[in-house]
């Protein structure tokens, strides 16, 4: 399973909010911003506390993409 932030990154683009603004209004770790960056998951708490700063939904900030399985 893996996880696409983009749409996090156009948010804040929209919001006109910098990844550091994000980090420090969200209170969460500068480790946890480059697992973000990388696409790598991230608890739902996390996610929750992003999501309470930029008043969205999970949806609006993450992409599930399917594994591709090789045949």
């Amino acid at each position: 399973m893996a996880v696409s932030y983009n749409k996090l990154w156009k948010l804040l683009v929209d919001k006109k909010m910098s990844k550091a603004d994000l980090r420090k209004a969200a209170d969460v770790a500068p480790n946890t911003m480059t697992k973000l960056r990388r696409d790598e998951p991230v608890t739902l708490a996390i996610l929750g506390k992003i999501c309470n700063v930029l008043e969205c939904d999970y949806g609006d900030i993450m992409t599930y993409v399917p594994d591709v399985e090789d045949n």
